[in-house]
Parts: structure tokens; sequence; C-alpha cells
């Protein structure tokens, strides 16, 4: 399979948005659409491809406020984990309030630790990383070698665990256990700023 990956910075706090595109079917996915919704839109309609579904990394506002602006638009399902219901639909936990809104976000499907989806010729397997937010969700998709980690491991860091619900101690042990026990060669795309791999992770994250 042909496939690329284009990322666009959207929302208030430069957060990662991507499209993971199959070249074969003209389909592709689109993981945490944090805003600029009708930027988003656009993109898609210039690309020519037909989304086949919006994946949440986590709950928070930065990564879910255009989601149903997607979904409604192109009629497909919003994926995230279970355990994140109510940090979608809780203005306190999605902290919507940084931006001085008070927003509730939904998803259609609920997702567990260890599922695999099959979409737009994807095969992408849920890894649960909790710590950031309780239903926090990696993405893996092992023949492409990529790993979406949304805000739990970033370019020597890894996300933050001051909001409500969060634990340092879970967040280190999820990405211990979830993700830099992946191949050295998986790219990491976090949810903000650079791309990394799980090898130079394993060597130079000072949290691990």
């Amino acid at each position: 399979m042909k496939y690329q990956v284009k990322n666009f910075e959207v929302g208030p706090i430069g957060t990662n948005c991507y499209f993971l595109m199959n070249e074969d079917t003209k389909e592709l996915l689109v993981i945490d659409p944090g805003g600029d919704g009708p930027r988003l839109i656009r993109e898609i309609r210039q690309l020519g491809y037909t989304p086949a579904a919006v994946l949440l990394t986590h709950g928070h506002f930065d990564h879910a406020m255009s989601a149903k602006e997607l979904k409604d638009t192109f009629s497909i399902s919003v994926y995230a984990h279970e355990k994140e219901k109510e940090t979608l639909e809780n203005p306190m936990y999605n902290v919507s309030g940084m931006i001085g809104k008070v927003q509730k976000y939904e998803a259609d499907i609920f997702v567990k630790d260890n599922d695999v989806l099959e979409l737009a010729g994807f095969s992408l397997k849920v890894l649960h990383t909790p710590g950031h937010t309780p239903g926090g969700v990696s993405y893996y998709a092992e023949e492409q070698k990529l790993v979406f980690s949304g805000d739990a491991l970033f370019c020597q860091s890894i996300g933050r665990t001051d909001f409500p619900n969060g634990s340092t101690s879970q967040l280190i042990r999820s990405v211990s256990e979830k993700l830099l026990t992946l191949p050295d060669d998986v790219q990491v795309l976090p949810g903000h700023e650079q791309l990394t791999t799980v090898g130079f992770e394993k060597q130079y994250n000072p949290y691990f």
C-alpha cells in the first residue's frame, strides 16, 4: 500500500492534526482535529480523498474541538477510548475553559486496549496509554511503523499531568510498557511539536 501522512498545526495552542492517507483507495483518517475545522474540511476536499473516520487520542479541547464538524460534514464516526467519555463530555475535564468556552464533545465508537481498527485500508492497534487523561490512547500502525501518541509521549518529554485526573506515575508506566516496547524504528507522531522515534526516546528522553 502506498500511503502518506500530512500534518496540520491547528487550534489555539498548536496541536498536531494528522491525515493518514491511503494513496491506493484515496481514503484518509483524521487524527485529533483540535481546531480549524473549516480549514481541515477544505484541505480534505482539495486532496480529493474520502474521510473514513476521526480518531481521538484523548478528549481535551485542543484535540477534539473540530471532531463533530468533520463528523457532520462527511458523515463519519468519531472514535475514542471507553474511559474517555467523561473527559469528552465534562468541560472541567476537557479543559475547554482554558480558551474561555464551556464545551462538550462526543464520540460514536468507544474502543478498548488492544482493539485493532480496520479503517481506510489501515490496521491500527489501540494502545491504552493513560496518565495524561484516563482514556488516553495511542494508535499503532505496525505495517507502516507509525504510532500516533497524542499527549502521552513527546520528543524528549511526556504529556502534562497537572490537569484533572492526570497521573505522572501512570503516564510514565504507560509509555514505558506500551510505547517504548515498540521497535526502535517506529516513528512517533505526537500531539504537539516535532516527530521522533521510539529508539531516540529510549536513549534520550530524560523521563526514561
